[in-house]
Parts: C-alpha cells; structure tokens; sequence
C-alpha cells in the first residue's frame, strides 16, 4: 500500500511512548506484537480488504505467539496474561490490520468465556484448539430484533431429555459460517435476561446454517453472516454455566469485549498519528512542506494527545476489569464510549490532511477509517455506553 510502511520500520519513538509505563516483560511481548503486526499483517492488510480474505494462516501464526488465547488459563493452553496486557497486544497488532485483530480479540472473548463459565470437561474440549487456532470462534448474541435491547432476544431452546432444540436467529455475526465454534445466547426460561442461558454451538451440528455474506463498509478480513438455527439439537452438556447464568456470562464477555475493541481503536490511531505526521514532512503545497503550517501543527498535537488519553483510559479500564474492582463496568463504559469515538476522529483527521490522496485506496489511511467505524456500533452502542455509565452514576450511594 503506498503510503504506508510498517511501524516497526517507520516509528520506533512512536512504539516507545505507547510503552512508558510498562514491565520489562510487557514490553517484550508488545514488540512482538509490533513486530507481527508489521511483517505478517500491514504488507497484506489492502488485499485481505479488497478481496475479503479471512486470513486463517496468518491467524494460526499470532496463536504460535500466545495471541490465540491471551487471557485464557495456561492448564489449557492459554497464555494466562492480564487484561493490561491484552489491551497492549491488540493495540500493537491492530497497527497492521484493525479488522483482523478485531477478530482476533471476538475470539479471544469466546475462548475466555469458556475458559471461566465452561466445567473442566468443557475447557479440556474446546479451550486447547481454540487457543491454537486450530478452531475460531463467533460470539452469538445479537438477533434482527434485538440489538441494543440484548434481554429481549428470541432465540429458544426447549429441552428436551438431554438436548436443547434451538429455534431462531443470530446477526451480524463475526466469523459466521467460516467459525467452528458458537458461543450462542438464547432463551431457555421466561422474558427478560434472567431467561437466557449460553450455549456452545459446534459447526456441523444439524439444523444449524448461515445466511449470506455481508457486504461491509470494512472489516472485510473478516466474514459477517447471519447464524440460523432450525431445530438444531444441541447436547445439554454444551451449556455453560446453569440455566437463566447467560446473560449475566454475556455481559461478563462484553466487559472485556469492550476494552479489547477500545484497544484495536488504539492501534488504528497510533498508526494514522504516524501516517499522518510523514505525509506532512514529506507533502509540499505554497513551496513548502506541510510540517511547516501551524494550523496543522496543532491538529497534529491534539491528535497525539488524545491518542495518549485514550491509552490511558483503556489501561486504567483494563486493569479495573483484571482486579474486580467496583468501578470497573463503568470505566470498561467509559473507554469504549471515549476511545472509539475519540479515534475515529484522529484516523479522520488524518484522512483530511492526507488530502484527495486520503480518500485512494492505494493510501492505508482510509482503510483505518472504515476499520474502526463500526467500533462506535458493536459490543454495545456508544449510547448504550452512555445509558451504562450515567444509570452507575445515578444509583451510586
């Protein structure tokens, strides 16, 4: 992609102010995700775009790395690092493709999910190939008719001996129909979230089928379809945790859901920062380079400034989350409402002074813009976060 060289290359002070702060061994594993991002993922991040390439191999090679399952427990095969550490991973990988890694944190959602709620004959079953890659996993919770409002979805399943019959649908589902494994919502008691239970879904099971591919804005690294279930029979001894515990799993899931996608918001600012800052000192205009235009100075410091802002919000939400502290549902609210927002801006302001060469897809820039959209939409809508974070203020003590 012209435009953009990989950061590993072009940024090295830009890698070292996203690790002040950090141990040694943090440090260690963030420069290999830099270096990953920059070797495996940024020199084919256009071509799995525009050609909708689910890049399954290179996937494999971040689980090699310990990316497959970062927060999952080692006994089965996970890498057993923190929240923090998680957040600094898909920072550094979502510099070399915001979709991919996005992916990549969905599936690390499920993995962890099985990982906590699942018995030990779950997680012996599932948790190794997924920490491998040898399997990829889709989160199934939203429906056509539920998507913000999560406690009024539709999906049944009726028991009956020791199988759940599921009846209903799922959408927009990340990986659909090219994933193995279905971490799937549905409703086995009566209305409202104290109805739900979680179920996992394995590929091939009969009754289960997939609608056709979506054509997106980004995130095209990976295939979005719906999830249909009819009559599809799945054994009793799939379900995590009892019945009625799956929205309260959901929930949990999307707590760290939403720190990871603040995260690949990171990376996806971090990278146009520094798209950004070399377009200017190498673009001419009035017989001079553009590094010299004050107004564009000071766009470019509030740029950087927001960038480290949001950092700090995903950390301090990424640790909350990892110590069960009270305030941490808030502050996981409250990084995905910011960052995604606050980054969006960035990546788009680092379009517009890219110029017409911006809006050519020959220019990585624009690839970030449509990357990190649908960030404001998913594991829970910026107003959803709002509604979170103001109920939390308002029934405080």
């Amino acid at each position: 992609v012209r435009g953009y060289t990989p950061l590993l290359n072009t940024a090295p002070h830009s890698q070292e102010r996203s690790s002040y702060g950090l141990t040694d061994e943090q440090k260690e594993f963030q420069k290999v995700a830099f270096d990953f991002a920059a070797n495996e993922m940024a020199p084919h991040m256009a071509e799995w775009d525009q050609k909708e390439i689910f890049p399954v191999e290179t996937m494999r090679k971040a689980a090699q790395l310990g990316f497959g399952g970062i927060y999952v427990q080692p006994d089965v095969g996970g890498s057993g690092l923190s929240r923090l550490d998680t957040s600094v991973i898909f920072e550094a990988l979502s510099t070399g493709c915001v979709s991919t890694t996005a992916y990549i944190s969905i599936h690390n959602m499920c993995a962890w999910m099985i990982d906590t709620f699942g018995n030990n004959e779950q997680r012996e079953k599932f948790c190794p190939d997924l920490c491998l890659m040898e399997k990829f996993a889709s989160y199934c919770l939203t429906e056509p008719g539920s998507g913000s409002d999560a406690a009024s979805l539709l999906t049944t399943a009726q028991r009956k001996g020791d199988l759940y019959i599921l009846n209903g649908s799922k959408a927009f589902i990340s990986g659909g129909g090219d994933t193995d494994i279905y971490v799937v919502m549905c409703r086995t008691g009566g209305k409202g979230p104290k109805g739900i239970s979680c179920l996992v879904v394995e590929k091939g099971t009969p009754g289960l089928s997939f609608g056709k591919k979506e054509k997106k804005v980004g995130w095209n690294s990976q295939p979005t379809r719906a999830v249909i279930f009819e009559d599809c029979a799945v054994p009793v001894i799939n379900r995590l945790g009892e019945e009625g515990q799956g929205f309260g799993i959901a929930m949990k899931g999307l707590n760290g859901g939403r720190i990871n996608i603040a995260s690949c918001s990171l990376g996806a600012a971090h990278a146009c920062v520094q798209l950004a800052r070399d377009h200017l000192l190498v673009r001419k205009q009035f017989g001079e380079t553009l590094s010299n235009n004050q107004f564009l100075q000071f766009r470019l410091a509030e740029m950087a400034t927001k960038l480290v802002a949001s950092r700090l919000l995903v950390r301090e939400a990424a640790t909350a989350l990892q110590d069960g502290r009270p305030d941490a549902v808030s502050l996981c609210s409250m990084a995905k409402l910011f960052v995604t927002d606050e980054c969006f801006n960035i990546c788009n302001q680092a379009l517009q002074m890219h110029g017409g060469y911006g809006y050519l897809k020959d220019y990585a820039v624009q690839q970030f813009v449509r990357d990190i959209r649908v960030h404001q939409i998913l594991e829970g809508t910026n107003e959803v976060m709002r509604m979170i974070i103001s109920r939390n203020l308002l029934t405080e003590l």
